[in-house]
């Protein structure tokens, strides 16, 4: 793979490559498959995808931080944030590729 960014479209595009299926039907499918992904997030429910990593939901409390630019503190209010976990086998096969 090249340094080009891995795009819904190319996602659909192997589906429709080594399935078969139409190219709006794969486009569909991967539609289909983010939005499972973002409903369980938005649910704070924990995604795990055996082989390739879990997606989790983190919560981030308040704190204090800088402005580089100036100095002055500010307060970073509390957010929360998606991690990525790679499964051990991904992180083993990335590894080995390097």
């Amino acid at each position: 793979m090249t340094n080009d960014n891995l795009t819904r479209k190319h996602l659909a595009n192997a589906i429709h490559d080594q399935l078969g299926f139409s190219k709006q039907i794969s486009a569909e499918i991967v539609d289909d498959f983010f939005e499972q992904i973002k409903n369980a997030l938005l649910a704070e429910e924990n995604v795990k995808l055996v082989q390739f990593g879990s997606f989790k939901l983190r919560r981030k409390t308040p704190r204090v931080g800088r402005n580089p630019k100036t100095g002055e503190t500010i307060e970073i209010t509390s957010r929360s944030m998606v991690s990525f976990k790679p499964s051990k086998s991904l992180r083993d096969r990335i590894n080995r590729s390097i």
